[in-house]
């Protein structure tokens, strides 16, 4: 009888189908898309003070709200969407943060103007090649780092709001900026190779 191979995995995916799908095809993977970019943005403001299980679940709602996360349609919204979009319980029903996704998607627009796109701005913090960390455990990973402090400080000073370094930091694993995977885990030589691929982002 055949043994069944088991893949390892980052420890915060458990069991969970929802964590385990998303990490296997997404977490730390180099994302080049405007629209991806300022999805995780938001999603990662919009976990604050929540699981990303939650935020996973609402995933596909948010992108029906969110106009599948085009700035330039969120970025018109107005007090009256932003009323119809507290009584969807197919999202996170805070008033903050659905206004403040209205704001950053204009201080997206911004960017893209200022700097040609919104990847091209957030790329340069790492000069356009992924960060590679070794961590073995868990518990080795930072909450933030100098890096994500940086971020967070200019993207306020551009307006964006619930961009704090600890939610920058996530956003950075999110998108591929830098490599958490752990060493033991399947998808960190996977996503190690991908950087290969990065190297004419900027």
């Amino acid at each position: 009888m055949l043994k069944k191979i088991v893949k390892k995995r980052c420890a915060w995916t458990g069991r969970n189908p929802f964590l385990i799908k998303y990490h296997d095809a997404e977490w730390g993977c180099p994302v080049k898309s405007e629209k991806l970019l300022f999805e995780f943005l938001i999603l990662e403001g919009a976990q604050a003070g929540l699981s990303w299980l939650t935020i996973l679940k609402k995933r596909d709602e948010y992108r029906k709200v969110f106009k599948n996360f085009d700035p330039a349609k969120v970025g018109l919204f107005t007090k009256k969407d932003v009323e119809k979009h507290l009584k969807n319980p197919g999202i996170v029903r805070n008033r903050l943060k659905i206004e403040a996704s209205i704001s950053n998607a204009k201080a997206v627009l911004t960017i893209q103007q200022e700097c040609g796109s919104f990847r091209d701005y957030i790329w340069k913090f790492v000069k356009g090649t992924p960060i590679q960390n070794r961590f073995k455990t868990l518990s080795q990973i930072p909450a933030k780092t100098p890096l994500s402090d940086e971020i967070s400080d200019d993207l306020k000073k551009r307006g964006f709001r619930f961009v704090g370094p600890t939610i920058c930091y996530a956003f950075m694993q999110a998108v591929g900026m830098v490599n958490d995977h752990t060493v033991d885990c399947y998808r960190y030589k996977e996503i190690k190779n991908r950087q290969k691929k990065m190297m004419g982002i900027i």
